[in-house]
């Protein structure tokens, strides 16, 4: 049954459970103010401040408030050696690592990792190394706060008047590549998908009908009932791997196989700071971090769940999808094939 726009309900975003505080602590470098979120002193600082400029900020990618973190740690560092600031990064990644699960702040911590790795190589003074570490650091955060119109400046001509786009759950990358299509007056339509387990595709669903652009919802069941009144996918990514593929919300790889088969475009919109070195050879291959559980079955009645105490319920929240389903990747770098992506790595990496 199709659903109306009447008929959508947004699910509710994650509850901001951190109360922020008008402190501030001076940097090292004495530039911006560095600030607290709690007074919880078991928080370590680096969490803190990953998680209020996530919160003060719903439209900061949470790879860009690592950074930005991991840059204010060489910022207020008290160490006097290149070696006690490598360490407390060491430290301070792997924190941000355990507070979040999101994949690209794995990929982010790496590339910067690997930055600071050839910084500290070629500039072995202290105090110019951390001066161009924290130069760089903010530099990177400007421009990966820009990549997301980059990318739609990129997929622009990919985006013509009169298509209907198929896209599944909540992208912020894929958003902003239709928003500004629809700023240029181009006339297009949007289905979306539910994108269970979490409802994600609802708050997309809001965000479009906010923006005055035409959108349905359908259930995930019915990708493949309706990709043939589609005229492309277009999806994000939350991590792209050496191969090309890409790790997502589960769902994705379903969709890619459908619009193989029927013969549709299957594009994917993400920065380049989720660029990973991994190489998935299938769903087992995904990182256990992004296996997390939901509750199965929301909508049935307790005399339901009851009847599926002793059923074990598999409900994870990320696919692979392989390169091969995917036609091109729109990234502020520029527009990549599958196979341009392992160059693309070195160069990052390299």
């Amino acid at each position: 049954m199709e659903m109306s726009l009447d008929d959508l309900k947004p699910s509710p975003l994650p509850k901001r459970h951190l109360e922020l505080r008008s402190s501030m602590t001076r940097s090292r470098s004495g530039s911006d103010p560095v600030p607290v979120v709690t007074d919880d002193p078991s928080v370590p600082a680096v969490v803190r401040n990953f998680k209020n400029w996530t919160l003060e900020d719903p439209e900061i990618a949470a790879a860009v408030a690592a950074v930005r973190a991991l840059t204010t740690v060489i910022k207020t560092t008290q160490g006097s050696t290149l070696q006690e600031v490598l360490h407390e990064l060491e430290l301070a990644t792997k924190l941000l690592k355990e507070c979040s699960s999101a994949l690209s702040v794995e990929s982010a911590c790496a590339l910067f990792t690997r930055f600071v790795t050839r910084t500290t190589l070629e500039t072995p003074h202290f105090e110019e190394c951390t001066r161009r570490l924290i130069e760089r650091g903010d530099q990177y955060t400007q421009q990966a706060m820009l990549g997301r119109d980059k990318i739609g400046k990129f997929a622009d001509t990919f985006i013509r008047d009169g298509l209907t786009v198929l896209t599944h759950g909540f992208s912020r990358v894929v958003l902003a590549v239709l928003e500004r299509a629809h700023r240029q007056g181009k006339h297009f339509s949007v289905v979306v998908t539910e994108s269970r387990p979490d409802g994600s595709g609802y708050v997309a669903a809001h965000r479009l009908q906010a923006a005055s652009i035409p959108v349905q919802v359908v259930v995930d069941a019915a990708v493949a009932h309706v990709m043939d009144q589609v005229d492309l996918v277009l999806v994000g990514s939350e991590g792209i791997v050496e191969n090309g593929g890409i790790i997502n919300k589960v769902g994705t790889y379903q969709m890619a196989l459908v619009a193989s088969a029927l013969n549709k475009p299957f594009y994917v919109a993400a920065e380049s700071f989720k660029f990973m070195r991994m190489y998935p050879l299938n769903q087992r291959d995904i990182p256990t971090s992004s296996q997390e559980k939901f509750e199965i079955c929301a909508s049935c009645t307790p005399e339901d769940k009851a009847l599926l105490k002793d059923v074990e319920v598999r409900n994870p929240t990320h696919d692979y999808t392989p390169p091969k389903l995917i036609t091109l990747l729109f990234t502020d770098l520029g527009v990549f094939t599958p196979a341009a992506v392992s160059d693309e790595l070195i160069k990052l990496y390299y």
